[in-house]
C-alpha cells in the first residue's frame, strides 16, 4: 500500500465527504419516530393556519355596533360556538353568540369580547364598554398560509418542527434512512464494561462512547465483537457486516499490533486518507473495501478516538441524511493565555461559559493528554488551535466548536 501524505482536517474530511451521498427516503408518522430524523422534501402548507377567524379566549361575538367606547350595550345571545363545533350563521347588530377559545367566529364578528367584560342573564348579555385592546380573535391564516414553505428538505426534525408538520396535517413526514454505522474495537488490553479485567486491561471506553455519538447523530449504531489483536480475526469480523460506513477502534497507528489496515487490505482497502495532521488523533485514516463499504479508522485512545468523532463521523452521518455537514464553529474569548501551536491542528477540551453581557468564554482544560476520559466528561467544547498558531493573551478570539452535551 503506497504511502499517503499526511493531510490537514479540512482537506482529510472534504475527502471523506467525497464518497457520501444521502440515502434513500422512506416515510415515518409525524411524531416521535420522525424525532432526529432529517426531513428529504419541503414541507409546504396544504391549507391556511388556522383556517378561519378564531377566537383568542372565552367571550361573545358581537358585530361593531356591539361595542360601545363609554357605555354599556345589551344583546341577545342567538346561540354558541365551540372548538369544532361553530355557530351555524352569521351574528347581527343587537346580537351575540357565546364563543369559546379556538372556536370560528361567525360572519360578521368585529370583535370577540372576553367573558369577564360581559355579564350574562337568560337570553341577554350586557357588554361594557370597548376594550381597547381588542378584537380578541386570530385572524386566518395568521400561523400560515396555503402554499407556504414551512421546512426545507435537509432540516432535522425536533419536536417543535414535528408540531408544525402535523399543524400542516402531514400525517407522515419523507425522511432520510438512519445511517447503519458498525463499530469494531480492538486491543487485547481492553475489556468490556462489566466484565472482569485481567492485571494487565483496561475497560473500553471509547467503543460505547464513540456508539452512543452515532446514535445522538441519528445512526443505527450495531457494536461488532471485539477482535483483539488478531488480523485474521478483524477480518472475519467485518466480511459479513452490512453497514453504510464501519468505523474501527484502536489499532489505527504503525506498531507491531497495530493490524487493522492490513486486515482490511485482504477485504480490498483503499485508502484515501492515512493520517492526519491533528492532534489528537494523528492516527486517524479513512478508505473503502473493495466492495464499497467505506471504513473509518479511529485511534485507540479515548479523547483522540472523541475528537476525531466529532470532526469527521459527525459531518459523514449529516452528510448521509442529506444535511450540510458541519462543524459549525463560534467565536469565543480565551479567560487563559495559550503558548504557541506546534505543527498539527490541536482541539482542545475546553468548557464554555458567558460574561455578565451575555459574551461567549471559553476555558481550555488544564490537562489535555488523550488517555483521559474525566476531561471529556465536563468539556463541553473544542477550542480550535490552527497549526503554527501564535501564543494568545487572555481574552484572545478564538473558533469553538460546541459539544453537544445532553442538559
Amino acid at each position: 500500500m503506497s504511502p499517503i501524505r499526511l493531510m490537514t482536517v479540512e482537506a482529510a474530511r472534504a475527502a471523506m465527504l467525497a464518497t457520501i451521498a444521502p440515502l434513500p427516503t422512506e416515510a415515518v408518522p409525524t411524531g416521535p419516530q420522525a424525532l432526529g430524523r432529517t426531513l428529504a422534501e419541503p414541507l409546504t402548507a396544504s391549507r391556511d393556519q388556522p383556517p378561519f377567524d378564531a377566537a383568542a379566549m372565552d367571550g361573545y361575538a358581537v358585530t361593531a355596533s356591539g361595542l360601545h367606547d363609554t357605555s354599556a350595550v345589551t344583546l341577545t345571545v342567538i346561540g354558541e360556538s365551540a372548538a369544532g363545533r361553530g355557530f351555524a350563521r352569521s351574528v347581527g347588530d343587537g346580537e351575540a353568540v357565546r364563543i369559546f377559545t379556538g372556536a370560528p367566529t361567525p360572519p360578521g364578528t368585529a370583535f370577540v369580547v372576553p367573558q369577564e367584560n360581559a355579564e350574562r342573564t337568560g337570553d341577554t348579555v350586557v357588554i361594557a364598554p370597548r376594550d381597547q385592546s381588542g378584537p380578541y380573535f386570530r385572524p386566518r391564516g395568521i400561523d400560515f398560509r396555503s402554499g407556504d414553505s414551512l421546512l426545507p428538505a435537509g432540516v432535522r426534525l425536533d419536536p417543535w418542527r414535528i408540531g408544525l408538520a402535523a399543524a400542516a396535517g402531514r400525517g407522515t413526514l419523507a425522511v432520510h434512512r438512519r445511517p447503519r454505522v458498525a463499530i469494531l474495537s480492538t486491543g487485547e488490553e481492553l475489556v468490556a464494561p462489566g466484565d472482569a479485567p485481567g492485571p494487565d486491561q483496561i475497560f473500553n471506553s471509547g467503543t460505547p462512547s464513540v456508539a452512543a455519538l452515532a446514535h445522538l447523530w441519528g445512526a443505527e449504531a450495531v457494536l461488532l465483537p471485539s477482535a483483539g489483536d488478531h488480523a485474521a480475526a478483524i477480518a472475519a469480523s467485518v466480511a459479513p457486516v452490512e453497514a453504510d460506513l464501519l468505523v474501527t477502534i484502536g489499532g489505527a497507528s504503525v506498531g507491531d499490533h497495530d493490524l487493522v489496515k492490513p486486515a482490511l487490505e485482504t477485504l480490498g482497502l483503499t485508502l484515501q486518507v492515512a493520517s492526519i495532521a491533528v492532534r489528537p488523533g494523528k492516527p486517524t485514516w479513512f478508505g473503502q473495501l473493495a466492495d464499497g463499504r467505506r471504513v473509518l479508522g479511529l485511534p485507540g485512545n479515548p479523547a483522540s478516538a472523541l475528537v476525531c468523532a466529532e470532526l469527521f463521523l459527525k459531518p459523514m452521518l449529516q452528510a448521509f441524511g442529506g444535511r450540510v455537514p458541519g462543524p459549525r464553529m463560534q467565536a469565543a474569548r480565551l479567560t487563559t493565555p495559550l503558548p504557541a501551536n506546534g505543527a498539527r491542528e490541536h482541539w482542545m477540551r475546553a468548557q464554555l461559559s458567558t460574561t455578565a453581557d451575555g459574551a461567549w468564554q471559553v476555558t481550555p482544560l488544564p490537562d489535555q493528554d488523550s488517555s483521559l476520559v474525566s476531561v471529556f466528561a465536563v468539556a463541553d467544547a473544542l477550542v480550535c488551535r490552527p497549526a503554527h498558531a501564535p501564543a494568545e493573551a487572555a481574552g484572545s478570539p478564538v473558533a469553538v466548536l460546541p459539544l453537544e452535551r445532553l442538559a
